[in-house]
């Protein structure tokens, strides 16, 4: 096993690692510790740089005009825009472009034309609506929102929780049960336009997220075509099951990189701060700290790398990005939490990133599948039929 990156590979991070240094960090000092979004003049001029470098729209497939970027090495990129401040739910601040909803490259040639192709312009957004209050551990089981057959539409009434951009949507991917006797096969993605009479969404404020705020959603017999489903009637938790388990990885990835950030902070502070006449870096607490650290950060990082080649050559990974998704998360948070701890006061205050991460990377146990979830996943696929 090669474990060398290869000169592509150095070159490209060399380039985000060096586009984080010296363009983000400078814009984050004038910014509000929970800013999530910067104004438009620099998006505008962040976004061209990374349109020269080749790398704008960085999971857009290279057939519809992204660059042509393995997981692996699309991986390691993750791990670098996510060593700033906003590191982990705005990476770079979203300067580097996505592919939006990746389902949509699924969708027909009229639904790419009315939603895919304005979104990769930069023209539309849209959502991810599958979560609701009765349960996300379980999505598709526990999915009580109910579209019903109206001729040529459908009328859909239920409610979804914790959706993400919803309020700042044109669109969205919602998923609603069109036949309750099949449990996960009885469930349907429909695209919904934000506009339809009968959507409601509420901003949910108050969260341990800076900034950027989650939504719940309330449908009132609201009328969607059948032309609007996205797919195959009924085989909709299809679509969402294949988006979770791959987005795990960079999840997972982003994890490490404040991580990383974290470690080389306190590794840069403890030689200078002395206590009782010594520096911090001298006492054995605090070399075991940054050991511990750094084993956590390793051993996520090879565990990430794993899931994410297994993904690229095509073979099943859910085990290993379920593995990855729960070993990063739980490690930043342990990594984070030291450093904090070594900071002292400092460490809790909004002049340095870690309270920031601390907050966020405590919601990243639970999102995307909370790690109870990730164990079980793991446990059924290492014992099999037993637990199906």
């Amino acid at each position: 096993m090669d474990l060398s990156l290869t000169q592509e590979q150095e070159m490209i991070i060399g380039l985000v690692r060096r586009f984080v240094r010296e363009e983000i960090l400078p814009l984050e000092l004038k910014l509000d510790p929970d800013a999530d979004a910067l104004d438009a003049v620099d998006r505008d001029r962040l976004i061209s740089k990374t349109k020269e470098l080749g790398l704008y729209g960085l999971d857009i497939p290279p057939e519809y005009g992204g660059p042509d970027i393995d997981l692996v090495t699309r991986t390691l990129i993750a791990v670098e825009m996510a060593q700033h401040r906003a590191g982990l739910y705005a990476p770079c601040y979203g300067v580097f472009g996505g592919a939006g909803l990746a389902q949509l490259f699924e969708a027909t040639e009229e639904q790419k034309d009315k939603y895919l192709y304005p979104t990769l312009r930069g023209e539309k957004r849209g959502f991810f609506g599958l979560s609701e209050p009765s349960g996300g551990s379980d999505p598709a089981r526990a999915i009580q929102t109910k579209a019903v057959r109206d001729g040529d539409n459908w009328i859909i009434n239920g409610t979804k929780l914790w959706i993400s951009g919803a309020d700042r949507a044109d669109f969205g991917l919602v998923f609603a049960r069109t036949d309750s006797s099949k449990g996960r096969n009885g469930v349907t993605c429909f695209i919904v336009d934000t506009d339809t009479q009968g959507f409601h969404v509420r901003r949910i404020v108050h969260t341990l997220r800076s900034a950027h705020y989650a939504t719940e959603l309330q449908f009132e017999n609201m009328v969607v075509p059948a032309a609007n489903i996205l797919g195959e009637l009924n085989k909709g938790f299809a679509i969402a099951n294949d988006r979770l388990t791959r987005q795990r990885i960079p999840y997972a990835a982003g994890c490490i990189g404040v991580a990383m950030k974290a470690q080389e902070m306190a590794l840069e502070y403890v030689p200078q701060r002395e206590t009782f006449g010594a520096p911090l870096s001298s006492r054995q607490a605090i070399q075991w700290m940054l050991v511990d650290n750094d084993i956590d950060i390793k051993q996520s990082l090879w565990i990430v790398l794993e899931a994410a080649e297994k993904a690229q050559r095509g073979v099943p990974f859910r085990k290993e990005a379920a593995m990855a998704k729960l070993v990063a998360t739980e490690a930043g948070g342990r990594v984070v939490d030291r450093c904090m701890q070594m900071f002292g006061g400092l460490g809790v205050a909004k002049d340095l990133p870690l309270e920031r991460w601390f907050r966020e990377m405590r919601i990243r146990r639970i999102g995307e599948g909370p790690s109870e979830v990730q164990r079980h996943v793991i446990a059924r696929e290492l014992l099999g039929s037993s637990l199906r």
